[in-house]
């Protein structure tokens, strides 16, 4: 147990669960506080902190898994999701289906950002084991020269010695470069001496790089790679976010040391996995394969039940006073088409070409941004590449995923200049989806939709949208400044606010998922929860631990309401 942060097996879901001899069937009828529909990452952090605050919470997906939109899939559901019927097979030469854990969408988290602090406010730090992302590459074609071939990559400057030796900028940029990160750095919103002049809501970013006589090549990776910005849009708005972007990326590469990405160790989907038994520990209820059929209304408009209905086709009707749900159970009258996007899961059998490790070898993780500026797009492309090292793919096997926002009727040719920087791909998934935003905050009938995934490469404009409609919900922003005490109740919840039984639920239908064997994990290299916590806990945000390496797991038999490792 120790490898995954607990202090006694107390903290693991009830003996009689971990022997999987009950699993508690629940009716839907019932009356609860919040009835949660989907569990993605946002549903999962929402129904994790009102369970915590004493709310009583029904959570439902239609699938058979966690995650949703961000879940991470085995060989067999990848499979099932993008080629159902059968007509293919999975190579058997991929290995087993425990090897894998495929992620739907691409995505790092900023070692410095607020799904950290939200992580570590709520504990579910201690289920998860991270590794830093290997590199960020920026897309930048220069011509071969007389002693070197043509380059098409480059690594994204992480400190001021890189940024000497980086071949994005000439000799002359480089000093203005490291003057503009010294002034990212300085920066202090609430101390204007540090602002050089320059009003955050006043000036656009373009006269801030103007001020630093930057370069169209450094504002190109300034811009996309640091500030993770889609497209250039940002250039003739307020600085002030901007700024802040690229105070976020810094600080976050200072937090571990040559990358700002960390990545949790089997998948994405552990996020939402550690989430909901956050929720379970504080009583919530969980019922997976269970179909929502719509949401039921009062006189006034309210939301007051979901309904669904059981293996044999009996309506059920669960009472609630408020409902969250994905776009996916909220419908058209509650969410609106602004964009698609495509995404497109390629299966290597070696490294992205090109991209090294911090010795010099392969790189096992890496990020590249193809600007749209040099693709001739109005949007970028995102590469995401992890692989075996984080326990998401058998044995030397990657899985790069490629993604952008659709500009075209051809939405996988748009994906072209980042096929060719891949080397040889083994198959490829490809899905285009709309991009769905809700047309209301939810206050006027009590159901609170989430938008879908955007298409940066990082969480936290998912856990910005988290935080405005946990205001939304209770009136009260989520201090993430103050972290719970270590003699506190489980899971940062005072022991006042009760434990109790784990309520963990499957729908009575076909097919439910099954207790599971949590396999022995090998020993790798990875970021802690006592790593996370070091840069808050001298308070001046910059302290950094060394990774630890992480002792291997026993084998435990744990029933599962969806996927685990």
């Amino acid at each position: 147990l120790k490898p995954f942060g607990f202090k006694q097996p107390r903290d693991c879901f009830p003996e009689r669960l971990q022997r999987g001899r009950c699993v508690q069937r629940v009716t839907m009828d019932e009356e609860y506080d919040v009835i949660v529909c989907g569990t993605g990452l946002k549903e999962c952090i929402l129904s994790g902190l009102l369970s915590v605050h004493g709310k009583k919470v029904l959570h439902l997906d239609r699938n058979n898994y966690y995650g949703g939109a961000c879940a991470s899939l085995n060989l067999t559901n990848l499979w099932e999701k993008f080629r159902p019927g059968g007509a293919t097979q999975p190579p058997k030469d991929w290995g087993a289906n425990r090897d894998w854990n495929v992620d739907l969408i691409p995505k790092f988290i900023m070692a410095s950002g607020d799904l950290v602090k939200i992580l570590l406010k709520t504990r579910v730090s201690r289920y998860l084991e991270w590794k830093s992302c290997e590199g960020t590459y920026v897309y930048q074609f220069q011509e071969a020269g007389f002693f070197s071939g043509a380059k098409y990559i480059h690594k994204v400057p992480a400190t001021a010695q890189d940024g000497l030796k980086s071949p994005l900028m000439g000799m002359l940029e480089k000093p203005r470069f490291i003057n503009f990160a010294k002034f990212i750095m300085e920066w202090e919103d609430d101390k204007p001496e540090t602002h050089q002049g320059i009003n955050p809501k006043g000036h656009t970013m373009k006269q801030v790089y103007d001020k630093f006589g930057l370069q169209e090549g450094t504002i190109d990776f300034i811009g996309h790679a640091v500030a993770l910005q889609i497209n250039d849009e940002y250039l003739n708005k307020a600085c002030g976010p901007t700024i802040q972007k690229c105070k976020l990326y810094l600080n976050s590469v200072m937090t571990y040391g040559g990358s700002p990405f960390i990545y949790p160790i089997y998948g994405l989907g552990g996020l939402p996995e550690g989430f909901s038994r956050l929720a379970a520990i504080h009583r919530g209820t969980y019922m997976l394969h269970k179909p929502v059929d719509g949401f039921e209304f009062d006189a006034e408009g309210k939301v007051c039940g979901v309904k669904s209905h059981d293996e044999n086709g009996q309506t059920e009707v669960a009472k609630c006073k408020m409902v969250i749900c994905d776009p996916s159970y909220a419908g058209d009258a509650k969410t609106q088409v602004c964009g698609r996007i495509v995404r497109s899961i390629c299966i290597l059998g070696e490294p992205i070409p090109h991209t090294k490790n911090k010795d010099g070898g392969p790189a096992t993780s890496c990020q590249i941004i193809l600007p749209q500026k040099q693709v001739g797009r109005k949007n970028d492309i995102y590469v995401m590449m992890v692989s075996h090292a984080h326990n998401i793919a058998a044995k030397d096997k990657y899985v790069a995923i490629v993604s952008t926002v659709v500009e075209t009727s051809n939405p996988e040719a748009e994906l072209e200049p980042a096929y060719k920087l891949l080397g040889k791909i083994l198959d490829r998934f490809v899905d285009v989806s709309e991009i769905r935003l809700p047309v209301d905050d939810g206050s006027k009938d009590s159901v609170y939709v989430t938008a879908t995934y955007d298409p940066t490469s990082h969480f936290e404009d998912t856990c910005a949208e988290v935080l405005k409609l946990w205001k939304t919900i209770t009136g009260e922003d989520l201090d993430l400044t103050v972290l719970p005490d270590e003699d506190e109740g489980e899971d940062g919840a005072s022991s006042s606010a009760g434990g109790g039984d784990v309520h963990v639920a499957y729908a009575c239908r076909p097919h439910a998922p099954s207790p599971s064997v949590c396999r022995r994990r090998p020993a790798a290299t990875s970021l802690g929860r006592r790593d996370l916590c070091a840069q808050y806990s001298c308070g001046s945000g910059a302290g950094a631990a060394a990774p630890h390496v992480a002792a291997p797991a026993e084998r435990l038999t744990v029933p599962s309401p969806g996927h685990t490792d």
